[in-house]
């Protein structure tokens, strides 16, 4: 694969490397410093020969160094112009690693299917989560992420926060594999991270997925109101009542405190009927 970048017209998520004590810093950007780590992830997301895997703010290299290592045709995204110099130079010679000089909201993503595997600034993470598992066709098969540790917990509660994160559990399973020690990192956060895995759900139908989302929305727009209201809404109130029962949720129960997996099984239940 032949390597090309494209300069950007903005300056940099990471934080500048001869100051590390810019502004910047408060922006959640904590380069990645340690190889094991690195492996983890590469380990995890299961990248090989001929896949296809997207990183998002490659930094200094730590973790490209391992993505190639696996055979993987990798594309390093990074915003800021000193890390992108340092990146070609260590690169340059490598035909499976493509360098791209710009922002991670804004770049343009593969539309082949595609993996990712990055420390995500933690300011981006909610905008970025949003590009990759928002859209009804993403091409984004799997991805594992260095994120911060609470917005993690708050990614794979039993029950999904709001409208947004519910649609795309619907659709991805999230989960934690790894608590990452603030020290692996420079400069060192004032929290630990997390290894965050999201893989596509497979088995759940075009159908089934759609009538999970109806339901997740509406249990987000109205938490406390019982199951069976929230689920009398889209079909008749004798099924709605069988099918709660059936899938192992109590009808009286507030929506809100139903586990996205019982939702899911439920969606399943009314489109396979």
């Amino acid at each position: 694969m032949s390597r090309r970048r494209s300069r950007p017209a903005h300056s940099s998520n990471h934080t500048d490397p001869s100051n590390r004590k810019t502004p910047a810093d408060r922006s959640g950007i904590h380069l990645l410093k340690d190889p094991s780590v690195a492996r983890r992830l590469a380990r995890s997301s299961g990248v090989g020969p001929g896949d296809l895997v997207v990183e998002f703010g490659a930094g200094t290299g730590v973790l490209t160094t391992v993505l190639a290592a696996s055979g993987a045709r990798v594309v390093a995204v990074e915003r800021h112009p000193r890390f992108v110099e340092r990146l070609e130079r260590r690169f340059g010679d490598d035909t499976g690693v493509r360098i791209v000089s710009a922002d991670a909201r804004s770049v343009p993503l593969p539309r082949r299917s595609f993996t990712v595997v990055a420390n995500i600034p933690y300011a981006i993470s909610t905008p970025l989560l949003r590009r990759l598992l928002g859209p009804d066709r993403t091409p984004v098969t799997g991805a594992d992420l260095v994120v911060e540790w609470g917005f993690a917990k708050r990614m794979t509660a039993d029950v999904p926060r709001d409208a947004e994160t519910a649609w795309w559990r619907t659709r991805f399973d999230l989960h934690i594999a790894d608590r990452i020690p603030a020290g692996r990192f420079d400069p060192a956060p004032s929290v630990d991270s997390a290894h965050l895995v999201v893989r596509r759900r497979n088995g759940m139908s075009p159908r089934a997925a759609r009538a999970a989302g109806e339901l997740l929305r509406a249990r987000s727009r109205a938490p406390h109101r019982p199951a069976k209201e929230v689920l009398g809404a889209h079909v008749p109130k004798k099924r709605a009542h069988r099918l709660l029962t059936s899938t192992g949720i109590d009808p009286p129960a507030p929506a809100g405190s139903v586990p996205i997996a019982l939702w899911l099984r439920l969606a399943e239940k009314i489109e396979n009927e």
